[in-house]
């Protein structure tokens, strides 16, 4: 697969849930290099999986689940998105693994398709990756100087599992005044905006620590990062789907506070 970097049409506009695009490669799971198999551990000699010019399936990364749903061509050829992942050779390159509804009718490389989503999970998924970032913000200016060390680390917004992780040891006292902070930036309904900035940007607001490793990245030197912004909290790097405001997180539970080899972990829920 010697495609150029499928077009993450997510990152650009969360609400198309439909995408006309073209299919550049399809490709059976047994013909994947193995980093590539190994993303898809579930998979099956039946399964497939196909390379489009763009998409607006949010591969799983970042601490979010991948999107599924439905690609179909005008011919009526039917593929079933069950995951998504960023290919571990091609650098920039989106796989959609699934499987055909009928094995007799594949797409061609040069195929028209529609791409469709899940609308329900996806905005789940949005819901928790916003809630992920409002109390990150809430932890963040409740505890950065009562916290030894204190520094956010990774998060995990998969609806079974979502939780936040820190630098240093936050006590089980601080749960309830946590929740409400919490409560207080949810109901604030601050309006949640996507940006596109370089690292002047970063430096322009004083968040110089955030400024993510371009080469690490795979990213060009004109490319920008992009960021989600919770207008009157924070500003994360970030290449998730996230809803409009914080109030559309709805209700957001502190379950527990744990604590490991110097590090906390704030799990929550939705309802």
């Amino acid at each position: 697969m010697t495609m150029s970097r499928t077009f993450l049409a997510f990152q650009h506009n969360a609400k198309l849930h439909s995408l006309e695009t073209i299919v550049q490669a399809v490709r059976s799971v047994a013909s994947l290099e193995e980093a590539n198999r190994g993303l898809f551990k579930n998979a099956s000699d039946d399964d497939h999986v196909v390379v489009t010019e763009k998409t607006i399936f949010h591969p799983q990364g970042g601490g979010q689940p991948s999107d599924v749903g439905v690609i179909k061509a005008g011919s009526g050829a039917t593929f079933d998105v069950v995951a998504v992942r960023m290919n571990a050779v091609v650098d920039g390159q989106v796989l959609h693994l699934g499987r055909f509804a009928d094995s007799s009718s594949l797409f061609k490389p040069g195929d028209n398709v529609t791409q469709t989503i899940d609308s329900e999970k996806r905005n789940l998924y949005s819901r928790y990756h916003t809630a992920g970032h409002v109390l990150g913000a809430a932890v963040r200016h409740l505890l950065e100087k009562e916290v030894p060390n204190f520094d956010e680390l990774k998060a995990s917004h998969f609806p079974d599992s979502a939780s936040c992780e820190f630098q240093g040891l936050i006590e089980g006292k601080w749960k309830d005044v946590i929740q409400t902070r919490l409560d207080e930036y949810i109901d604030k309904d601050m309006p949640v905006e996507i940006d596109f900035w370089d690292e002047d940007d970063f430096k322009r607001n004083g968040l110089e620590r955030l400024i993510p490793d371009r080469k690490a990245m795979g990213m060009a030197d004109d490319e920008k990062f992009r960021v989600v912004k919770i207008i009157g909290a924070e500003v994360y790097p970030c290449g998730g789907t996230h809803v409009d405001s914080t109030l559309l997180c709805g209700k957001t539970n502190v379950r527990k506070i744990s604590r490991s080899k110097g590090t906390s972990r704030v799990s929550y829920l939705l309802p």
